[in-house]
């Protein structure tokens, strides 16, 4: 017995390849129609070669519970999720404009804070800010980009409508299990890739080294780039050194770097030592260098400040650009954006309540049970409070936070996630998804077509994060219509 779609039901939200029971998409007809060709034993027997698969790559992410670090094989749902190259056109230069404002932002917060001055961004957010770092006033950047990679996670609601839902611009990952999917998806559908054309992504550890190569500080000479990773117990290893391979990068920790008296980078080799000009760092600000951070820091690299502050290191994402990385500064980016590009944002933000404001709040917290709220500088989606499914103890407890803290939360109202047909056991059925897309800017902007969709695993479940039981799909900009 093939798929019967007459019994796949959206259940009101905007399904991303069924408009209705039995009904495909227009985009997405050759797969829905491909899908139905196949057995329910032959599509079983293709899920199942990706998880072997999965487990012979080493494919990995790692689960914190109860204080234990736990690695799983990563969740991988063989049906991929599917978008138009039309629409994609359009989201592709909402996320460059994006970035291009954010950039801007961030510089003018180290420098004139013009924004401040004209009394677009309050002054009492920035003084109250977490990833705000001193140390980096009054600093340029190569290219005066501070965020050169940015993973945004966008959704769409029950009209199909994409909308941002934050940035991530400190050490945004995931880009690797995008990669990963990919190579999934052509050993199991293979067929697919000769019949349609499906825009590549594979070409992005490319990008990213080119990027890199474009804020070293002497572009005339083959720069010496290399990945600076926490370590094996970081929860994106895999990541640091899938990236590291990918590029023909060296990957290192702290110790394995020195800034000499001449304020340069060198790596210890087994040929001595060796100038960096380019450091991809995965570690936060706060464990960067000892020297101007925290002293305790055994993960970062001593005078590594002093070496990028005298222009004779890139370091990306430079430091201090998570100022822009924390949600209250997120409700703003609409006036961000009119401020520095004085255009109109191409991509909405989902509405918000920033709940420093006395009115925001006074809502916030009569609305609390019909409210998401987010504290300004989590991730993963712990720390938050999805208010319809919320306890009265919960609901108490969160309004006193936020009276107590109202700089740390905003609130959005529940958007209806859009769904993808998700293999459960003997049935397809519609599972909630987001998508984060990667941004790159260097010289020049580049932007992943498509990026890592996310799944709510669970049924009903809004919650994506891997590291809450979410799992994934393969994002293809393609058109699959029958012909």
């Amino acid at each position: 017995m093939s798929i019967d779609w007459k019994r796949y039901d959206p259940c009101g939200f905007y399904d991303e390849m069924i408009d209705f029971p039995g009904e495909p998409r227009t985009l997405a007809s050759g797969m829905v129609a491909h899908l139905q060709s196949l057995s329910s034993d032959e599509i079983r027997a293709r899920q199942k070669a990706a998880e072997s698969a999965i487990l012979e790559m080493g494919i990995t992410f790692t689960v914190y519970s109860e204080g234990s670090n736990i690695d799983r094989a990563w969740p991988f749902d063989i049906i991929p999720r599917i978008i138009s190259p039309k629409e994609w056109s359009m989201t592709e230069a909402g996320l460059q404009q994006r970035v291009r404002a954010l950039n801007l932002f961030i510089g003018d917060l180290y420098g004139k804070q013009r924004i401040i001055r004209d009394g677009i961004f309050p002054a009492e957010l920035l003084a109250h800010s977490k990833n705000f770092r001193r140390e980096c006033v009054g600093i340029q950047p190569p290219r005066e980009v501070w965020a050169h990679i940015c993973g945004s996670d966008l959704i769409r609601d029950e009209q199909g409508t994409f909308y941002v839902l934050e940035d991530n611009l400190r050490v945004p990952s995931g880009v690797s299990y995008m990669l990963e999917n990919r190579v999934l998806t052509k050993q199991v559908f293979g067929e697919l890739f000769e019949n349609y054309s499906i825009q590549p992504v594979d070409d992005y550890p490319s990008h990213l080294f080119d990027m890199l190569s474009s804020i070293a500080p002497h572009t005339d000479e083959f720069p010496k780039i290399v990945v600076l990773t926490p370590g094996i117990y970081n929860s994106a290893y895999f990541e640091h050194s899938f990236l590291a391979q990918q590029m023909g990068a060296e990957l290192v920790s702290g110790p394995d770097l020195v800034v000499g008296d001449d304020d340069c980078v060198y790596m210890s080799t087994i040929d001595g030592w060796q100038k960096v000009d380019v450091i991809y760092r995965r570690i936060d600000d706060l464990f960067l260098d000892p020297e101007v951070f925290n002293k305790d820091s055994v993960l970062g690299v001593p005078g590594l400040m002093r070496a990028w502050r005298k222009g004779n290191v890139g370091l990306a994402n430079a430091p201090g650009a998570g100022v822009a990385d924390d949600k209250v500064v997120y409700a703003f980016v609409p006036q961000i954006i009119r401020y520095y590009l004085g255009e109109e944002p191409i991509i909405p933000n989902v509405p918000t309540y920033v709940c420093l404001n006395d009115q925001d709040r006074k809502y916030v917290l009569d609305s609390l049970d019909q409210l998401v709220v987010k504290p300004a500088n989590e991730s993963g989606g712990y720390g938050m409070l999805i208010g319809p499914t919320a306890s009265k103890k919960e609901l108490a407890e969160f309004a006193e936070r936020i009276k107590a803290d109202p700089r740390n939360y905003i609130a959005q109202p529940l958007i209806k996630l859009s769904t993808v047909p998700t293999l459960c056991e003997d049935r397809v059925e519609p599972r909630h998804v987001d998508l984060r897309p990667f941004i790159l800017q260097g010289e020049r902007m580049y932007v992943t077509p498509g990026g890592l969709t996310r799944v709510a695993l669970r049924k009903g479940s809004t919650v994506v994060n891997s590291s809450q039981g979410g799992g994934s799909k393969d994002t293809w900009v393609a058109n699959t219509e029958a012909v």
